[in-house]
């Protein structure tokens, strides 16, 4: 008997020891981009900006898909990222001489908040901070989007044809 334990202790840990040999490493640091800086990454919720602090000798800003996330240079060498639509894009940031000074990949994740309502194939989504409120969203559905997108825009609307207030 104890020797069977033996030989089941002894068979766990020999598989143990094999799982951490295959098992995915991260790269070396020689797989740097050709560029030589590393990218590192920032998620940026949708329809939310995020601020990067730049180099000084910025000269231009380049973003790999614009739909999923846009860019604005501030003053004070700051930079607002707005995240546009869901997935992964990239910007890289140059001086004047074409020298890479900064590269992230920007991931655009769904809004913390959201509560997701599937009727069916009908998709409606809610924030829900602190009372669930209709929410447009990129995914709803086409009847859900534009009844809140025309409630809105009548809203708004309204609000710039009324005017200053009368004293």
């Amino acid at each position: 008997m104890a020797l069977v334990l033996w030989r089941l202790v002894l068979a766990l840990v020999f598989s143990c020891c094999a799982v951490a040999v295959i098992a995915p490493r991260q790269a070396p640091a020689a797989d740097l981009p050709a560029s030589g800086i590393p990218t590192s990454e920032m998620i940026v919720s949708l329809d939310q900006a995020a601020v990067v602090k730049l180099p000084p000798n910025v000269a231009t800003i380049v973003i790999g898909n614009p739909l999923i996330a846009d860019a604005s240079l501030q003053p004070g060498g700051l930079m607002v990222v707005t995240g546009k639509g869901y997935g992964n894009t990239n910007f890289i940031v140059l001086d004047r001489a074409g020298t890479v000074l900064v590269q992230k990949i920007v991931t655009v994740v769904g809004p913390p908040d959201a509560v997701v309502m599937y009727r069916g194939i009908e998709r409606e989504t809610y924030s829900c901070a602190p009372d669930c409120e209709r929410r447009i969203t990129l995914g709803d559905s086409a009847v859900y989007f534009g009844v809140a997108t025309a409630e809105v825009n009548s809203r708004n609307g309204m609000s710039a044809g009324a005017g200053p207030a009368v004293k």
